[in-house]
Formats: C-alpha cells, sequence, structure tokens
C-alpha cells in the first residue's frame, strides 16, 4: 500500500511541495516554486562554472599519491598538501574526476587512463581490506590504517562509485573493465549486514568488531544501497531499501524527506540517475524531487537566519558538514543543527547545482564577487569562511576537503552534461539494484534499462 499522509501519498506530499505557487507569505516572503524544467545555462555562467570546475579537478590531479592513486583527504588551497592522509571516498571522487577531465581535455586521456590504472590496481593488490571493505583514512603512500579510522561501508560505497564511473568512461578498455570488475565483485555486502537481515552497519572497528550505528534512515546512503542490493552472490535482499526510515520534515510551507544536512541529499546523487522516476509502493518517493526541495528549504531556513547573521540572505547561504572557525562541525537544517556561527559553506549550494540551479548559481557568484580570491584560489572555493567572526573579520579556511570539492565538481559536471550519471549508470549492478527495489519511470514506455544507458539524456 501507498503510505499516506493526510489525504495525500507520499508521492503527492513530494510534488504539493514542489508545485505549490499558492504558499501564504511568511518570514521568508512569498514562495517561488522550482522550475518544472530548469532552464539552459547561460553562456557565462557556463564559462564560470567550467572555469570553477577545472579548478576542483586540479585538486584530484594534484593531491593523489602517484604509486597508489590514493587521494588526500585535504589540502591548503593554494596547492601544498597537508600531510599524507587518504581517503577513500575522496578516491572515488577522484576516478570520478579523471574521467571528467579526460573527457574536457584538461589532461589527455591516456594519462588519465594510467591514473584510473594505477588506483585500481592498487586497491585490488594491495590495499588493505576486511571482506572488500576498505578503511575510511589511509596513508596515501603506505595504505596504512590514519586516524584511527574505522573500515566504512559508506565511504567504501563512494569509492566503488568512481570504480564503476571509470569503467563506465573507459569502456573499451580490458584492464579497466577487469579490474573493476574485481574489485566490485569482491566485496561481501551481506557481511555487512553483520547479523541483521535488512541493515547495513556503518563499518568495522579493527579489534572491537562492527559499529553499532545502521544505516537505519534516510541519508547519504542510498547509493550504498543499490549497489548491495543489485550484487551478485553477495548482494542484500530488496526489502533493505524499504526498511530504513524516512523522516518528514516540514518547514515554511516546504515538505520533504531528510536525515540530515544538505549533504545527505547530494552524495549519493552525484552517481545515481534518480531523475523522472520514484521507487515502490512501499516508499512511493522521487528522490531527486526531494533533493530540490531540500535545496530550497534549506535556502528559506538560512535566510531566515539573517537577523542573527546579517550576511546571509537570497544569494548568500549554505551550512553543511565542513571546516569552520571552530573545528569540523555537523550542522545546517532545516531542522535547526547547530551550534550555528555565521559560518558559509560554498560546496552546500555547489552540491546542489545539479538540482537547483537557479538559486544555487547566484550564490556562488556572489560569493566570488564579493569575496574574490580570498576564498577563491587554487583549487576553487575554500572550504569554509565567516564574514563575521568573533572580532567582526573576515575568517577563511586555508584548506579544501577533498570530498566536498568532488560533490561540487560533479553536481557541476551532472548539470552541465549530465555524463556523470550517464557513465555510472551503464554499470549492471546499480541497474539491477533499481529494478530489484522497484523503480519505474513516470514516462511511459522507457525502461530503466534503456534510460541509463543513453536512451533519455540532458
Amino acid at each position: 500500500m501507498t503510505r499516506n499522509i493526510g489525504s495525500l501519498s507520499r508521492r503527492e506530499f513530494v510534488y504539493s511541495a514542489a508545485g505549490a505557487t499558492l504558499f501564504a507569505c511568511g518570514a521568508f516572503g512569498a514562495k517561488v516554486a522550482p522550475p518544472a524544467v530548469p532552464g539552459p545555462v547561460r553562456p557565462e555562467d557556463r564559462r564560470f562554472l567550467e572555469e570553477y570546475a577545472r579548478r576542483c579537478f586540479r585538486y584530484f590531479w594534484d593531491q593523489s599519491d602517484s604509486r597508489t592513486g590514493v587521494v588526500l583527504d585535504r589540502a591548503r588551497n593554494d596547492g601544498s598538501a597537508l600531510g599524507n592522509v587518504g581517503s577513500v571516498a575522496a578516491t572515488g571522487f577522484g576516478l570520478t574526476a579523471l574521467c571528467i577531465g579526460a573527457n574536457r581535455g584538461w589532461v589527455p586521456k591516456d594519462q588519465a587512463r594510467a591514473r584510473v590504472v594505477t588506483t585500481l590496481r592498487y586497491f585490488w593488490s594491495h590495499a588493505f581490506h576486511d571482506h572488500g571493505w576498505y578503511y575510511h583514512f589511509m596513508d596515501a603512500s603506505t595504505g596504512a590504517r590514519r586516524l584511527s579510522s574505522e573500515i566504512s561501508s559508506v565511504d567504501t560505497s563512494w569509492f566503488l562509485c568512481g570504480v564503476l564511473t571509470a569503467a563506465g568512461y573507459f569502456t573499451n578498455d580490458r584492464e579497466i573493465q577487469a579490474l573493476a570488475k574485481q574489485i566490485f565483485e569482491r566485496v561481501e555486502f551481506d557481511w555487512m549486514l553483520a547479523g541483521n537481515r535488512l541493515l547495513l552497519s556503518h563499518g568495522v572497528r579493527p579489534g572491537s568488531g562492527f559499529i553499532d550505528l545502521r544505516w537505519s534512515k534516510y541519508s547519504e546512503a542510498s547509493a550504498l544501497y543499490l549497489l548491495a542490493i543489485g550484487a551478485g552472490r553477495h548482494s542484500i535482499p530488496a526489502d533493505s531499501w524499504y526498511a530504513w526510515v524516512r523522516p518528514e520534515v516540514h518547514y515554511g510551507g516546504w515538505s520533504f524527506v531528510s536525515g540530515g544536512a544538505l549533504f545527505t541529499h547530494q552524495f549519493s546523487h552525484a552517481w545515481v540517475d534518480f531523475r523522472h522516476q520514484a521507487d515502490g509502493e512501499q516508499s512511493d518517493l522521487n528522490y531527486f524531487q526531494n533533493s530540490i526541495i531540500a535545496t530550497y528549504a534549506h535556502r528559506d531556513f538560512c535566510i531566515s537566519l539573517q537577523s542573527t547573521y546579517s550576511d546571509y540572505g537570497p544569494n548568500m547561504w549554505g551550512i553543511t558538514v565542513s571546516d569552520s572557525p571552530a573545528g569540523y562541525v555537523s550542522w545546517g537544517g532545516p531542522p535547526y543543527d547547530g551550534p550555528i556561527n555565521g559560518t558559509l559553506v560554498p560546496c552546500a549550494a555547489a552540491g546542489s547545482l545539479m538540482f537547483a540551479p537557479e538559486i544555487c548559481l547566484p550564490v556562488l557568484r556572489e560569493m566570488l564577487s564579493v569575496y574574490g580570491d580570498k576564498i577563491y584560489q587554487r583549487y576553487g572555493f575554500t572550504d569554509a569562511f565567516n564574514p563575521n567572526w568573533r572580532d567582526k573579520k573576515l575568517w577563511v579556511n586555508r584548506d579544501v576537503i577533498g570530498i566536498d570539492v568532488g560533490i561540487s565538481l560533479l553536481s557541476m559536471e551532472n548539470l552541465l552534461t549530465g555524463n556523470v550519471w550517464r557513465w555510472f549508470m551503464k554499470n549492471q549492478y546499480v541497474q539491477s539494484g533499481m529494478e530489484r527495489v522497484g523503480f519505474r519511470l513516470s514516462t511511459p514506455g522507457i525502461g530503466i534499462r534503456e534510460m541509463h544507458t543513453g536512451a533519455r539524456r540532458i
């Protein structure tokens, strides 16, 4: 049965928020509904985004180990490295970035291919793994565990997304195809259930076993579940998709499903093409539309804080998990998740460009116009900045973080070309996962496999 919210089905619940043009004026003024069809990107905006994207790509070209392919977790925005801590998730974004860079001619394709092969060979033959799962953080040169990190299920999944994207781009390369298949099919998704029939664990801590936390509600882990469900002999039940809770958020006239900060609406979408479709009747949710609404609601949430943080406004907003003057913080809203202190996080808007360019592009334009090269350097925008920190001076984080640079790059590429979606969705595992879950298109007569192998393109 389709779950009802009042008299609305879940799909109607999401679409009612997206299509509402009759919202009453509230604290933020009259609501503006997202456009039914996004307009074309203007030439001047395309030039801006392509220049920004090239800077993001430069991070992954510069900040990866030449012998292992492991991408550093973070670096200074002037190009200097910070230690040697690599990130398996950033490496997944990096593999995808190599495809983007080669396709755009930013680097020769044979050089990008060589980097992909180096990375895949290392992770297949040398990097530590446990039943196919990798450390969250590792030494970029040796692969040794760093920062006492866990063997991470979701971070491994983003690495796998990068592996499968590379296979989707280098379609005629036998070695890349073979390595990608071997790496993916070695992952024992059923083992990560850790005794639960349906819900995956967050990971494993060496010496103490599985982490008690489960991916039990809407989160950034939707790609993890689809790959796990679509895998071969180590797959998990399709019912796992419907086992996690989908919390409903109502804010300022918007209604949507959410499980945390804005990045939870972005990361899986960087690879999985959720457009034009919803899942089965147990949920009946259009996840792409849901992320559009979450972005609009987040914009209004930030504007509501303008009385406290005067720099916030219609074209100056964005808070998601990031660095801050007070350290690394998980924050955002709605609902309020603090303590918020006036810091702005450019990747919040950049990561949602693929959903809502009409409200996200002006933010990036305004940030660059107002703060210029104070916040915009070798790898694009800094991870975070605060216009009025304590003594009312501009605080600028000197660092960028690999996954935040990555979500910015992939979101831009999907907006401009749809290429990441197209390359990734060629793989049989996500296709099978979506079919087993019961995803169906809103456009009659086109199958999911046809759509994701080129029948429907931007």
